[in-house]
């Protein structure tokens, strides 16, 4: 979503060894189409965001803004994931390689 205005459909990997989440094509592929660099990184819940309706966007939305100031937006299946991968992402920020 950050770099393009259509959301689509990830499957993620965290990683703490290195700090990373990487995205993949849920279709298949064993490749990364990338990965963000989560070490330092600040990871928080969106309430509301702009032009949140034009795109189709539900809520249960989070952020991060990666130690280079990236700005990713991810929304997540439900509330109760939203937090796990909040939770999830801040500890291997703190802690990961």
């Amino acid at each position: 979503g950050h770099r393009r205005k259509n959301w689509k459909v990830r499957k993620f990997v965290l990683r703490d060894d290195p700090a990373y989440l990487h995205y993949y094509d849920p279709a298949g592929g064993e490749d990364p189409l990338g990965a963000i660099h989560l070490r330092g990184c600040v990871v928080t819940a969106v309430e509301d965001m702009p032009d949140s309706k034009k795109y189709d966007v539900e809520n249960n939305l989070f952020e991060i803004i990666t130690a280079s100031e990236i700005h990713y937006y991810l929304q997540a299946a439900s509330s109760t994931e939203r937090t796990e991968w909040i939770k999830a992402i801040q500890a291997v920020s703190r802690t990961g390689k």
